[in-house]
C-alpha cells in the first residue's frame, strides 16, 4: 500500500509537471501566431481526447511524459509530408528565429517558474525546523554500520565539514558536501580532534545507504513515548514521559545505549530506574528474546525553528530552488569526470523514492518542486529531441543567419530519440539491479 501512495504521488506530480511544461510550449506558440494541433498528457495510445479550435486536447496511456504539436516543427512526430509543404504563414518554420527560440524556452520557464513558487510556499507556510550544531555538540552523534567503518564513534562531536562551519545537522551529511574532492569531517573525540575524510568514490554508495540510520545521527536523550503492543515496561508500571536513566548497572542517557544495555538480559528481567518529576522508581521488568521492552522513545533535544516573512521566503525559497539544480548540475560534471558512476543514476523506480509513504502534502510540493527545477534543468541539456537541441539550433541560426536544413534537423531529432530511449533503458536498468541488490 505504501509503494502504490508512493507511485500516485509520482504520477500526479508528472502530471501537473508535464501538463505546464507543455502549455507553456502552447501559449508561447498561440502569442506568435503558430497553430497547436495538439496537446497531450501522457503517451499513447490514446485514453481519450476532444477538439477545441484548431487543437486535439487529450489523454494517453503512458503517464510518463507528454507532448505538443504545433504546425511546422520537426519534432518527434516526424510529420515528413507536412514538412514537405509549402511553409504557411501560421506554422512554426515560417516565424523569425527569436520567436521560435521563446516557444522552445516557454516549458522550461514555465517549470523554472513552478519550482520556485513552490518553493517559496512551502518556506513561507512551513518555516524551518532543524536540529542545530549546538545539539550536536550537546550530544555528539550516532554512528551507524557504515559511519563505523568510516571511523565515526558514538559520542563524536562534529566541528566542521569540508574544512567550513556548520548551522545544522543535515548540513553534515547533505549530498553536496560528498562532491568536494579531498573532504571529510572534523570531529572531537575524548578532548582530541581528528579528520574523518570521504573515501574515494562515496557518493557511489550513497543509492544505498540511508544517511541518518547508516551514516550518523545524532544522539538522542529520550523519554518514554508510546507503548507498543504487550508492552513489558507498561505491564510493570512503567508510564509515558518516564525517562530511563539505568539498565541494571548501566546508567542511560541516550536512546543507542538501550540495546546493548538490555541485550545480556534477553528472555529475563532485569531491574529498570526511571525519573518521573523528580522521584526516582526502579521497576522490573521482562526483556523479550529480542532484547525489546515494549516502548517507543520520543527525542527531547531542542529542535529549532524559524519562520520567515514572505520577502524572506522568496529570497530563501528562490535559493533553494536553483541549489537543487547547481547540485545536480555538479553531479552531472563528476559524471563526465568519472568521480560519479552511471550507475547512481535513477528512473521511474528510483524517483518514485522521492515522496513519502504516506500521503503528505508539504512533502509532495517539496518533490515536485526539486522534480520541475530539474526537469527544467535537464529539457535544456543540448541533446536533439530535447527543448536544449532546438535551442542550440535556432542560437546557431541567430548568430550565423543561415538555418539548418529541414534534413538535418530530421535526423538531428532521430538521432536524439535514440539517445533519450538508451538512456531511459539505462536508468530503467539501474533501477532494476538496485531493487534486488545488485
Amino acid at each position: 500500500m505504501e509503494t502504490i501512495v508512493q507511485i500516485a504521488q509520482l504520477l500526479l506530480a508528472l502530471s501537473l509537471l508535464v501538463g505546464i511544461h507543455e502549455a507553456g510550449h502552447m501559449i508561447a506558440a498561440r502569442i506568435f501566431g503558430m497553430r497547436v494541433e495538439k496537446f497531450f498528457i501522457g503517451f499513447p495510445p490514446k485514453i481519450f481526447s476532444f477538439k477545441k479550435g484548431d487543437t486535439e486536447y487529450g489523454l494517453g496511456a503512458i503517464p510518463l511524459g507528454g507532448f505538443v504539436k504545433i504546425s511546422g516543427m520537426i519534432d518527434e512526430s516526424m510529420d515528413k509530408e507536412q514538412m514537405a509543404k509549402e511553409p504557411q504563414p501560421w506554422e512554426f518554420r515560417s516565424k523569425p528565429a527569436w520567436q521560435r527560440l521563446i516557444v522552445m524556452l516557454g516549458g522550461i520557464f514555465i517549470n523554472v517558474v513552478a519550482g520556485i513558487v513552490a518553493f517559496i510556499i512551502l518556506t513561507f507556510n512551513v518555516g524551518d525546523f532543524y536540529l542545530a550544531k549546538d545539539q550536536v555538540m550537546k550530544h555528539g552523534i550516532v554512528a551507524g554500520v557504515v559511519g563505523q567503518e568510516l571511523g565515526f564513534q558514538n559520542g563524536d562531536k562534529i566541528l566542521k565539514v569540508n574544512g567550513e562551519d556548520y548551522e545544522r545537522f543535515t548540513d553534515l551529511i547533505q549530498p553536496g558536501i560528498f562532491l568536494e574532492t579531498g573532504g571529510g569531517w572534523t570531529v572531537e573525540r575524548n578532548g582530541r580532534t581528528l579528520d574523518i575524510k570521504f573515501p574515494d568514490r562515496f557518493i557511489n554508495r550513497l543509492e544505498k545507504i540511508d544517511l541518518r540510520n547508516d551514516l550518523i545521527d545524532v544522539r538522542m536523550p529520550f523519554v518514554v513515548g508510546l507503548f507498543g503492543d504487550s508492552s513489558n515496561v507498561e505491564a510493570a508500571g512503567i508510564l509515558l514521559e518516564d525517562q530511563i536513566t539505568k539498565v541494571g548497572d548501566v546508567d542511560i542517557e541516550y536512546f543507542d545505549q538501550m540495546k546493548p544495555a538490555l541485550g545480556p538480559y534477553a528472555g529475563q528481567a532485569v531491574p529498570i530506574e526511571v525519573l518521573r518529576g523528580t522521584q526516582t522508581m526502579t521497576y522490573n521488568v521482562e526483556v523479550s528474546p529480542d532484547t525489546t521492552i515494549g516502548f517507543y522513545m520520543q527525542p527531547t533535544y531542542e529542535v529549532s525553528t524559524k519562520d520567515y516573512t514572505f520577502a524572506e521566503a522568496v529570497t530563501k525559497g528562490t535559493s533553494d530552488a536553483f541549489g537543487s539544480v547547481i547540485l545536480n548540475a555538479r553531479a552531472m560534471g563528476q559524471l563526465f569526470t568519472g568521480g560519479l558512476s552511471a550507475r547512481s543514476l535513477s528512473g521511474p523506480i528510483g524517483i518514485v523514492k522521492l515522496y513519502p509513504k504516506k500521503w503528505d502534502w508539504n512533502k509532495f510540493w517539496r518533490s515536485t518542486g526539486f522534480i520541475s527545477m530539474i526537469l527544467a534543468f535537464m529539457n535544456l541539456l543540448p541533446i536533439p529531441a530535447l527543448d536544449g537541441g532546438h535551442v542550440v539550433f535556432l542560437l546557431y541560426e541567430l548568430v550565423s543567419g543561415k538555418a539548418p536544413s529541414d534534413r538535418f534537423l530530421e535526423n538531428a531529432q532521430k538521432v536524439g530519440m535514440v539517445m533519450i530511449l538508451a538512456l531511459m533503458v539505462f536508468v530503467l536498468g539501474n533501477d532494476i539491479l538496485k531493487l534486488f541488490g545488485i
